[in-house]
């Protein structure tokens, strides 16, 4: 690419994290997604003894990444109140991009993933050089407006849908983008000046949930996404799951109905080719109701009672239930998180999802709570920042 794709000041392609053990960077990581917290406190979730605290904390205090100040609030009878623990937020920035099959959305975060400033953009083609293109421009872009917090940029993490191979940084296959084996955070490090992470979209949000929201403490939790597609991230003893081969999680692809439609994928009667936005109209146009050409005129048609819409809506919330029930009767997690453009259209299949779940979930697994969250793609992009972050704390001696 041209030299014109060159970072601003904002960037830094040296800052690295001050934690040189596996226990400092877990130290932090419960501060950033549990605390503030006391040091007692913080070697009793961390499962640590004081003294490693103590030594852990003392470097990343040093470099400024964690702050401790007196908690004011529970002061003893005696003696000195207890100190709290926290991550200063403002201590380094993040990007993180969501792609879409037409879009870019971007966001600038803090350490705490707080999101600062949200753009978005359109794609003008899906060839990798096209989005790369798109992307750069995007990163200047809010590198350029991250100068005015005075603090580097210090990594980027991109949300990309498909089978994602993280550890290499190569899309293997995007439905959307129509990508397949795409050396991507290879090609964006080169554009933009920044370590990048790739991820697949469903497993950074899941990174997102776990560290920063519905998923926050929780060791065993899911999160479910509707929409385009179906899509499922695990979080299985505190740890996001991508299995051997980096497709751990995909319920879209469970059978559900064997004599269902056709998927895909080659099978039949997925959960995907039942409940995501393009099965949905397919089944309205097949029963012969009103012509709907996009999801929202399908949402309308259902709201307006609409019998062919309807039933095509029960239908994909009877298939989403049934692929929730198969992780909870697998997994037996805490929650699940239903999340995903599709629910905007929740309230025309949300009593089918929890009743077939109902009926599916073998004994205490059905005591999984489900919850709803439905996020705007900048929430995506979020998720893709807070990968970053992730590799920014865990990896910090990786280019």
């Amino acid at each position: 690419m041209a030299s014109s794709s060159a970072p601003s000041s904002a960037a830094s392609t040296a800052e690295t994290f001050p934690a040189g053990t596996p226990a400092a960077a877990q130290i932090f990581t419960t501060v950033l997604s549990q605390g503030p917290l006391t040091r007692l406190e913080l070697a009793r979730r961390a499962g640590l003894s004081a003294a490693a605290v103590t030594k852990a904390v003392r470097p990343l205090i040093e470099a400024g990444y964690l702050v401790e100040d007196a908690d004011t609030e529970a002061r003893p009878a005696l003696g000195r109140p207890a100190n709290l623990v926290r991550v200063d937020g403002g201590r380094a920035l993040f990007l993180g991009l969501k792609l879409t099959g037409d879009q870019v959305f971007g966001v600038l975060t803090d350490l705490r993933c707080r999101t600062l400033l949200a753009r978005h953009a359109p794609l003008s083609d899906r060839v990798p050089k096209a989005v790369l293109a798109s992307t750069a421009e995007m990163v200047r872009e809010l590198l350029t407006e991250a100068d005015g917090y005075g603090v580097r940029v210090v990594g980027l993490g991109i949300a990309v849908s498909g089978d994602v191979d993280r550890a290499e940084g190569v899309v293997r296959y995007s439905p959307f983008l129509e990508w397949r084996e795409v050396p991507l955070a290879e090609l964006a490090t080169a554009v933009t000046g920044l370590p990048a992470t790739v991820d697949n979209d469903v497993r950074a949000l899941t990174v997102a949930e776990q560290w920063f929201g519905a998923g926050v403490g929780l060791s065993d939790f899911a999160v479910v996404t509707v929409g385009a597609g179906v899509g499922c991230g695990l979080v299985v003893h505190g740890e996001v799951v991508a299995g051997a081969h980096g497709v751990a999680g995909e319920i879209g692809h469970v059978t559900v109905d064997p004599n269902g439609p056709p998927c895909h994928c080659g099978n039949r009667g997925c959960v995907e080719a039942i409940a995501a936005d393009p099965a949905i109209l397919a089944r309205i146009r097949e029963a012969g109701g009103a012509e709907a050409d996009s999801i929202d005129e399908a949402v309308a048609l259902a709201r307006a009672g609409d019998a062919h819409a309807r039933e095509a809506y029960s239908r994909a919330g009877e298939a989403i239930g049934r692929g929730i029930a198969t992780v909870a009767n697998l997994l037996g997690p805490e929650r699940v998180v239903i999340s995903g453009e599709g629910l905007a259209a929740y309230d025309l299949f949300a009593d089918q999802i929890r009743s077939a779940f109902a009926a599916a979930a073998f004994g205490s697994a059905a005591r999984c709570e489900l919850e709803t969250r439905p996020l705007p793609f900048e929430e995506w992009a979020r998720g893709a920042a807070a990968t970053a972050i992730q590799s920014f704390i865990t990896e910090p001696n990786r280019p």
